[in-house]
């Protein structure tokens, strides 16, 4: 099987990226796949979802681009089996601007991670809430994205941003980049308005929704507290099952 690199991206905070990061990941990883999660957001929240404590790396992503430390020197093993994690800290922030001055400053997260592709299956990579360099980066370096997008007012606000960035990735610097999926998030079935913005987010990609819809809901968001994923914190739970249809969904090339 080609290894994915997956890009989990949309540049609006709270649509429920890290949420789908770590727990999509971990839900490949339990179906049998070598999966390393890449925590490239300096909020570092998908670290800490897996238990990671946002000072205790002795290496982070940080490093790994800027310092040309070995991404063996920096992957951590997690509380799932073949799930591995990258993590991530508040440098990171630094990159931004460090970037700017690099020479191919696009492709570094790419070149980093080369060596080690063929020891994994599937590579997600979180994204900040940005289109910043760090972003572009992940783009340059995944062959697909995903995009999480919240069931509430404004889904669609600055998709067309995003669309327009992988457009330039595509034609300037990455020419494999395909949009894998969309996957609606917080999804209320209370409100009409939820289902107007799954209506309208299936008008406007059409296949690339995956049927599987992420509900709100209190688990998801009680188990990072924990720094474990939902599957292994309430595996009963409505999010638990909707994380598992997803990962079903994405492993069987569907959405």
């Amino acid at each position: 099987m080609p290894n994915k690199v997956i890009a989990i991206a949309n540049q609006k905070g709270g649509v429920g990226k890290t949420t789908t990061s770590v727990n999509l990941s971990a839900c490949v990883a339990q179906a049998g796949f070598r999966t390393l999660l890449i925590d490239f957001d300096p909020q570092g929240n998908s670290s800490s979802g897996l238990g990671i404590q946002r000072n205790k790396p002795r290496h982070t992503v940080y490093d790994v681009m800027m310092n040309g430390v070995e991404l063996d020197k920096a992957i951590l093993t997690t509380g799932v089996d073949r799930l591995d994690l990258l993590p991530s800290n508040i440098a990171l922030a630094g990159a931004e601007v460090e970037l700017v001055a690099q020479i191919a400053r696009e492709q570094v997260l790419k070149n980093a991670l080369a060596p080690y592709m063929a020891r994994y299956d599937y590579i997600f990579i979180d994204c900040p809430p940005s289109l910043g360099l760090l972003t572009v980066n992940a783009l340059t370096a995944a062959n697909r994205l995903l995009v999480p997008i919240q069931c509430e007012y404004y889904a669609l606000e600055g998709l067309s941003q995003l669309m327009n960035t992988v457009k330039l990735v595509r034609q300037n610097i990455n020419p494999s980049l395909e949009v894998e999926g969309v996957v609606l998030t917080m999804f209320d079935a209370r409100t009409n308005l939820a289902a107007q913005v799954v209506a309208e987010v299936q008008k406007f990609f059409q296949s690339k929704v995956y049927r599987t819809i992420i509900p709100r809901s209190v688990r998801l968001s009680e188990a990072p507290g924990y720094g474990v994923p939902i599957t292994l914190y309430d595996p009963r739970s409505s999010g638990a099952q909707a994380y598992v249809a997803l990962a079903d969904e994405l492993m069987k090339g569907a959405g």
